[in-house]
């Protein structure tokens, strides 16, 4: 439910003047949650919501859907033609000095631009400066209740007993020149997240031997998909309770099918435990003395152990991303290479932390998640963070 009491203490914590909430259609679906709105009452006008870091809020409909923001506490005006539209909107905005919008300069970060640019333009030309709203939106948006960072602990039990489960299935049918198809491991993880009471948006990835090396492989696309011994095998697997506040656990583990994990597998699993737990040092430091903390920085601690080791090139994707009722949540992530991530991280917030090499040959990612409680805890989930990778057929014998 929108609280006004809580929006404007955010406003006056990072010192906004007002915060301006636009939608048109369903196209601005972060303002839509903050305010609560439902997704079944989508309008076809433009709205505008503004909240003041002082005084009482302000609705601005037109006159079609003049009912659109009744849940909502404020007084009402209504336009109709698109000369009172400008000139309302002038009007809500008139005496602010910054306004915040769903806004990102330069769209420099995609994540946060929900506004279009005609819009930002209209209201920039009444005077505020536009500010990005990120940091609000997550604070509404991406923060976890007491319930849900339970829901997340329930969704981690699970999840990490599925490797469990992925590993000893390997290890029975690849003995003695066995095979088992990636689909197959996909398809029992599924079953026993169903089992659970488990749901996810997107089946697993099991990926063998040079599967391993594409990032986003799709399980059971490759030209050859069936695991055999001497095969690496990367399981990177999501799923949330099925809960109305479910929140995702998303981890990533690897296994070697064999005794003896070779040796250059071992040496590049190494960088990236190593890239791992450097990013989670940078984040328990700041919240230990207090520092605020930006994504960018971050990633950057992951990638300057990756970049050090000569591997630079090949850790293509950001360290982490936000995690929430989806698996790719509305809060901070953890980048400075596909955008420079300037939205603090926050308390009551959870995000992964997985950076990854890429080779021809092979892929090695390590994934946990991470956790910053109201105190500033910072929690790692998902077990204890992998520092080896799995030799499958030493840690299963009794799959023989």
């Amino acid at each position: 439910m929108f609280d006004t009491a809580e929006v404007q203490a955010a406003l006056r914590e990072f010192q906004i003047d007002a915060w301006l909430l636009y939608d048109f259609r369903g196209t601005n679906v972060l303002a839509r949650r903050v305010l609560g709105l439902s997704d079944e009452a989508v309008g076809s006008r433009r709205f505008f919501y503004l909240v003041p870091a002082h005084g009482a809020p302000r609705k601005f409909v037109h006159r079609i859907e003049a009912g659109a923001l009744d849940d909502l506490p404020g007084e009402k005006r209504v336009y109709l033609r698109w000369q009172e539209l400008e000139a309302g909107v002038r009007a809500l905005v008139e005496g602010f000095a910054t306004v915040a919008m769903e806004y990102s300069p330069r769209n420099a970060n995609p994540y946060v631009s929900r506004v279009d640019a005609g819009t930002v333009e209209l209201v920039r030309s009444c005077g505020p400066a536009i500010v990005s709203s990120g940091d609000l939106v997550q604070r509404f948006e991406a923060t976890w209740t007491d319930a849900m960072w339970q829901l997340h602990l329930a969704a981690e039990k699970h999840t990490q007993s599925a490797f469990d489960l992925a590993w000893k299935l390997i290890a029975e049918r690849t003995r003695d020149g066995g095979r088992v198809d990636e689909r197959e491991v996909c398809d029992a993880i599924l079953e026993h997240f169903a089992r659970n009471g488990m749901t996810t948006y997107h089946p697993p990835i099991v990926a063998r031997a040079p599967h391993s090396g594409d990032p986003h492989y799709e399980t059971g696309t490759g030209s050859d998909t069936a695991i055999r011994a001497g095969d690496l095998v990367m399981i990177d697997l999501w799923a949330k309770i099925d809960h109305p506040d479910g929140v995702y656990s998303d981890l990533t583990r690897m296994g070697f099918v064999g005794e003896t994990v070779p040796r250059e597998h071992a040496e590049v699993f190494a960088i990236v435990a190593r890239a791992r737990d450097a990013a989670i040092d940078r984040v328990r430091t700041a919240f230990a003395s207090g520092e605020p903390l930006q994504g960018w920085q971050v990633d950057r601690a992951a990638r300057d152990c990756v970049e050090a080791a000569g591997y630079g090139e090949r850790f293509v994707h950001r360290t982490g991303h936000s995690i929430g009722r989806e698996t790719h949540g509305n809060g901070a992530n953890m980048d400075d290479l596909e955008t420079r991530e300037e939205r603090r991280v926050l308390p009551r917030t959870c995000f992964s932390i997985e950076p990854g090499i890429y080779l021809p040959e092979f892929g090695i990612r390590s994934e946990v998640n991470v956790y910053v409680a109201e105190d500033g805890t910072v929690h790692v989930t998902g077990g204890p963070p992998q520092t080896e990778i799995l030799p499958i057929f030493r840690e299963f014998r009794a799959a023989r």
